[in-house]
């Protein structure tokens, strides 16, 4: 059996050797849609995480008879195209839902304790010059009693959920399919969550549903002190109209972990802001764990051992 791993430099150090082991395995760091095509023309079964499988990909690789995703999303692949010709598709699911809200709680954390200025208060000399011993020009803020809005109750999202609930937090949800499947918090319409959350933490695939979700009249109905996370998907979240709700200071801050173009462009507004402070950044790393990426090779592997 051939298996060619046509981009997996978003493995990182992550050992393949249970993948390897599946047959005889070839991994490439990256390759462009010329080079995949070339690739996959002995493959029996591709790995992949963003290169795009499409009809030209598929009339490359007559062998074809298994796709397995290097991670959940699979909006590269033309699943019905896979189908039609009898290709079956495998993506793995769950692997990252620590890791993930983990990451979410991080930016929470550093948001509502001013983790990034207490650090450069110090480091910049300022806390030597102080009058006395504490920053008293800049208070954090306690989340106990506070609301956390969580946008996608899913595995990840109900994993946010009982952290806050650790925290002394009320949470509420919005179901961004319409259906409230999570009976362990109420299920609220979106206004409502804008409106009651002190903390908005974004937990929703990308979908017809959930593009530009949030704008700039939905940012106006939430609190000036409230802070928004978004560690599902870029554009969930309008990203100009984020940028613009942040300087004219509609909500207090905000983080992010995806972006609708990744990596993050220069000119993106987002990186210009007026108030930069308001703004913290992580580059895609929320599902990028060592233990993360350990099980999501493991369960690529048991992909290819179920077979077709």
């Amino acid at each position: 059996m051939k298996i060619v791993f046509l981009d997996a430099i978003s493995m990182g150090d992550t050992s393949l050797e249970e993948i390897a082991a599946q047959g005889e395995f070839t991994c490439y760091q990256s390759s462009t849609a010329e080079e995949a095509r070339e690739r996959v023309k002995d493959a029996e079964v591709v790995l992949l995480n963003k290169v795009i499988v499409d009809q030209a990909f598929l009339d490359a690789a007559s062998k074809l008879k298994l796709v397995c995703e290097a991670g959940t999303g699979i909006n590269n692949i033309n699943v019905k195209l896979c189908e039609e010709r009898g290709v079956i598709v495998r993506n793995v699911a769950g692997y990252s839902t620590d890791s993930v809200a983990q990451t979410a709680w991080m930016h929470i954390l550093n948001l509502s304790g001013r983790a990034f200025h207490y650090q450069n208060f110090v480091t910049s000399g300022a806390y030597s010059k102080n009058p006395v011993h504490v920053d008293f020009a800049h208070p954090f803020t306690e989340l106990a009693g506070k609301t956390l809005g969580i946008v996608g109750m899913g595995a990840i999202g109900q994993k946010v959920a009982q952290i806050g609930k650790a925290f002394g937090m009320e949470v509420i949800y919005y179901s961004t399919s319409g259906t409230g499947h999570c009976k362990d918090y109420p299920c609220v319409n979106l206004e409502e969550l804008l409106k009651r959350s002190d903390v908005i933490s974004i937990h929703a695939p990308y979908n017809e549903r959930t593009a530009g979700l949030i704008g700039y009249e939905q940012f106006k109905q939430m609190k000036p002190t409230a802070v928004l996370v978004n560690t599902g998907r870029g554009g969930i979240a309008v990203e100009a109209d984020l940028a613009r709700a942040l300087d004219e200071g509609l909500i207090a801050g905000a983080a992010l972990d995806v972006y609708v173009k990744e990596p993050l462009p220069a000119d993106s507004p987002l990186m210009h802001l007026v108030h930069p402070e308001r703004l913290l950044f992580s580059p895609h790393i929320a599902w990028y764990s060592n233990e993360a990426r350990a099980r999501l090779a493991h369960e690529m592997a048991e992909n290819i051992k179920r077979g077709w």
